[in-house]
């Protein structure tokens, strides 16, 4: 993935990030997801009364690229501002295992958005659950 993509998707979840409806917490997420064509599907954290029911970004924005019928994912880029990027929680670490597999993550402070951690998904969920 070059260096200008990444650039953009960090940019996309960043503005994502601004579309976040978080009364409770006041954390913000953005996310952004690349699709194999190029397209980028952005998807900010939704947050209950009831936590249980909160929906992080990352799973937003793959809701929203599955249901809009983008199958291919090449990378996710999640923002929010906390020291070293808000790393996915396991929900969505097994979400994208399952429809993300060979995606690179980008994790990033949205106080230094050109100091992106990147990961594969596989390093954040070895030995995922998946049907085949």
């Amino acid at each position: 993935m070059g260096e200008i993509n990444k650039q953009r998707l960090v940019r996309a979840a960043a503005g994502a990030r601004k579309q976040a409806v978080a009364p409770y917490s006041k954390f913000r997420v953005g996310a952004a997801l690349l699709t194999s064509s190029g397209e980028i599907i952005g998807g900010a954290n939704v947050e209950s009364a009831s936590y249980g029911l909160t929906c992080c970004a990352e799973r937003v924005a793959l809701f929203k690229a599955l249901t809009g019928g983008r199958k291919k994912f090449v990378a996710v880029a999640v923002v929010a501002r906390c020291d070293g990027g808000p790393m996915p929680c396991g929900a969505c670490r097994q979400l994208l295992a399952e429809y993300a597999p060979d995606a690179t993550v980008l994790v990033v402070d949205s106080r230094a958005p050109a100091k992106a951690r990147e990961f594969s998904v596989r390093e954040l969920l070895p030995l995922a659950f998946v049907i085949p």
